[in-house]
């Protein structure tokens, strides 16, 4: 028996997120949607983000500009998913009706791990090599791209990971960097291309940037925000997104 991909393990646990995509396909926009929704445009953007990061391929395709925000549409993938979604509706009355005790969901609710890192990656193991005490796992995600997590030994026995292994990798938006044309990587660290898609107000000394990968899936970063005045940064803006194999936290099913 085969396990759960991550975005199955999502369906089940957020489906409100999930439900977006409904909205989507019947709205025509982001905005329409957000409001159908009862979100925020921004929340509506972020489990946007997220659905298309742990999907194989993007579940919605956007047209930026115009009028309210812009189109979109479910692709083939995302109509699959949804249509996913729906089936497993069908089968929550007859879950709640299978549990013993009102205590049982409340348990299964614990043993499901909700993350407040901001970015969420889907990848397959396509390497291992030992690093002193350290294990460096290499990830190919969608498109061809591919980065490395640096974890402890111990670490990799216990999440059982080989090549193949289908994982999750958790960064939070504080721990990407974003690097300009002049600026230099730091070597050894995962660097990636990435397009400026949107840049958002925030509270303090930094704003929240939103980065599109050249795969279809999404980075966000905390960016100072001088460095965005001074580089006159706005969206379209050719960018690196660097951040260390240390920061790369990895998850499997359970």
């Amino acid at each position: 028996m085969s396990l759960p991909s991550p975005l199955t393990q999502h369906i089940a646990r957020r489906p409100q997120r999930i439900a977006l995509l409904q909205h989507v396909a019947e709205q025509g926009s982001i905005t329409r949607a957000a409001k159908a929704a009862g979100i925020s445009y921004k929340a509506a953007w972020d489990a946007i983000d997220e659905l298309n990061n742990l999907a194989s391929e993007p579940l919605v395709e956007r047209s930026t500009g115009g009028r309210g925000g812009g189109g979109a549409r479910l692709s083939a993938e995302g109509e699959r998913v949804l249509r996913l979604y729906q089936r497993l509706q069908s089968l929550q009355a007859q879950v709640l009706e299978a549990a013993e005790q009102s205590s049982d969901l409340d348990l299964l609710g614990r043993l499901m791990l909700r993350t407040s890192a901001r970015n969420q990656l889907q990848g397959e193991v396509s390497g291992l090599r030992r690093q002193g005490r350290h294990d460096r796992v290499s990830l190919a995600l969608a498109g061809g791209l591919e980065i490395e997590a640096l974890i402890t030994r111990d670490s990799t026995e216990r999440l059982e990971l080989g090549l193949g292994s289908m994982v999750v990798a958790l960064l939070k938006a504080g721990w990407v960097q974003v690097l300009g044309a002049g600026d230099v990587a730091e070597p050894g660290s995962n660097c990636l291309h990435a397009t400026v898609e949107e840049v958002l107000a925030h509270e303090g000394d930094s704003s929240e940037v939103r980065l599109a990968l050249g795969n279809g899936q999404t980075l966000c970063a905390f960016v100072d925000a001088q460095w965005l005045r001074e580089r006159q940064v706005r969206s379209g803006w050719q960018v690196r997104a660097q951040f260390h194999p240390s920061y790369v936290l990895l998850g499997v099913p359970a």
